[in-house]
């Protein structure tokens, strides 16, 4: 998945084979989350799903709307009107805001749940037994917050990720979680993530910011075009490596995965101390 609302960085991302371009209009209760974090909070407006959708020729239009409200059966409707092929419900806590998603889509279009918060996970089981739910992402960024960690990739290091995905592996829903940068890079290098999707039997995950920064509202370079094929062509061929891994290298690389984010726990732990 690549996050955009600009025709023309999705079409970019469509040529280099995203499968589903992303358009984000979650706003409700974001800011309150996430403002003190160095993550991006999109402000998309609907009419970019219209536009997304004109440009697009094979990628897949998902968007994510906002958590269940007064008004969600007005947006989401307005959404499936313009064209989006898989709509996403974040930031759910009940099964009952689950059931009030899928009664308005009422199977008009697939549906995306986004398993981002602790009481989410805690009723995972009754969710899983609703009816014409087609993939659920676990959201990394609201899930550390909600158990109250420092990084956001402690849910995968500590087991939690597993947990829930064994739940779900055991149903026809496809799943993935989190996002991905460019191979070798990050404090948690992105294949080293890559092998637990792959371990875990993830089939879904979004391209970060760091994998590729484009400008909201410029024209895409001719380096920038370059800069995205590449990343994308690296994070193939590695798929392509996992495949044939065995389980005793996934689970040494879950190892160093478990290594490497208790390192940045500490150094982020540890730069709270000198600044208190």
């Amino acid at each position: 998945m690549y996050i955009t609302n600009q025709p023309k960085i999705a079409v970019l991302a469509e040529q280099q084979g995203v499968d589903w371009i992303f358009v984000d209009l979650e706003l409700l209760g974001k800011v309150e989350r996430q403002g003190h974090l160095d993550t991006v909070i999109s402000r998309h407006a609907r009419e970019d799903v219209s536009l997304v959708r004109a440009a697009l020729q094979s990628a897949s239009l998902l968007v994510r709307v906002n958590p269940i409200h007064e008004m969600s059966r007005e947006e989401i409707d307005d959404v499936i009107q313009r064209g989006a092929d898989i709509i996403m419900l974040p930031y759910y806590k009940t099964v009952k805001e689950v059931e009030t998603f899928l009664q308005i889509v009422a199977g008009r279009v697939k549906v995306c749940l986004l398993c981002e918060t602790k009481e989410a996970v805690a009723c995972m089981p009754d969710v899983l037994g609703l009816s014409e739910i087609h993939y659920i992402h676990i959201g990394l960024n609201d899930l550390h917050l909600s158990y109250g960690q420092t990084f956001l990739f402690e849910p995968l290091a500590d087991g939690l990720i597993e947990q829930i995905t064994s739940m779900i592996a055991r149903t026809p829903i496809e799943f993935g979680f989190g996002g991905i940068g460019r191979i070798g890079e990050g404090n948690v290098p992105a294949e080293r993530i890559l092998g637990e999707h792959v371990r875990l039997g993830s089939t879904l995950a979004i391209l970060s910011r760091s994998f590729c920064h484009i400008g909201a509202h410029r024209t895409v370079s001719e380096t920038e075009a370059q800069l995205f094929q590449e990343g994308v062509w690296r994070i193939r061929a590695y798929e392509q490596q996992l495949a044939v891994a065995t389980a005793d290298w996934l689970e040494q690389n879950r190892l160093q995965l478990v290594a490497d984010v208790q390192t940045v726990v500490t150094n982020l732990q540890a730069g709270k101390g000198m600044l208190s």
